[in-house]
């Protein structure tokens, strides 16, 4: 891991973190309910920062199955205290 400091955004929730970290170290797409199962916070936090990460480019749905979740390249940066999550605007086309 870098020793930068993350730079999260205001709109992250106590899931965002733990979302992008566990991506990062399984290096694997996962679907939704495997954070509901290994990660500590509620399913609802779970799911608006999944839409959130979404949103705003730093995980992705994978191409051959939708309901998965992988890392991106601007989330391993923000991972790596490269990014400055609260600079981030969210793809209106995600939002609901």
């Amino acid at each position: 891991m870098g020793n930068r400091r993350r730079k999260r955004g205001a709109w992250m929730n106590v899931a965002a973190d733990p979302i992008l970290e566990f991506l990062d170290e399984h290096e694997i797409a996962v679907p939704k309910g495997v954070f509901d199962n290994e990660l500590g916070a509620s399913a609802s936090s779970i799911a608006r920062a999944l839409d959130d990460l979404e949103a705003r480019g730093l995980i992705e749905r994978d191409d051959n199955f939708s309901s998965y979740y992988r890392l991106t390249d601007k989330g391993r940066a923000y991972l790596s205290g490269e990014l400055d999550a609260s600079e981030l605007e969210a793809d209106s086309g995600n939002e609901g």
